[in-house]
């Protein structure tokens, strides 16, 4: 069985900050892949514009994991949306292929909800670590914000 995975998320930041967290290749190599990892700036290339992508590599003492998103859907500072292509995860035979979408709302007071869902997953665990790796990856996001 599928299942998808979604998180809110309310970050103490303007919207068009938290956006650009996600587009600009020097902040997302600052906070981008869970405690553990790291993702080398070189490694960032972004397009946000739909056709457009984004590849990076997230590495790791037991992990080389190049990322590809194609974007299908982008409104700047509101929508970031498209298939991911991603492969050297532990414990996946092959690439896994899943779609993402992130809402960006203004909360008000300079704050923002990040709304994130991402799937089909075959398994209960993959769901679980891609979730466990996004909440990791939100509280290094925190601190840079």
């Amino acid at each position: 069985m599928s299942q998808y995975i979604e998180i809110t998320r309310i970050f103490d930041a303007p919207r068009e900050l938290v956006y650009r967290a996600f587009t600009d290749p020097d902040e997302l190599a600052q906070w981008f892949g869970p405690v553990g990892c790291r993702v080398p700036r070189d490694s960032i290339e972004v397009d946000a514009r739909a056709g457009g992508h984004l590849r990076l590599v997230m590495t790791a003492p037991d992990m080389h994991s190049p990322v590809e998103v194609t974007f299908t859907e982008v409104v700047q500072n509101e929508i970031l949306a498209g298939a991911i292509e991603a492969s050297g995860i532990p414990g996946v035979a092959g690439s896994l292929r899943v779609h993402l979408r992130l809402e960006f709302h203004d909360e008000g007071n300079g704050k923002t909800r990040l709304e994130l869902r991402q799937g089909p997953f075959t398994t209960d665990q993959l769901g679980t670590d891609t979730r466990n790796g996004w909440e990791s990856s939100f509280g290094k996001l925190d601190a840079l914000l």
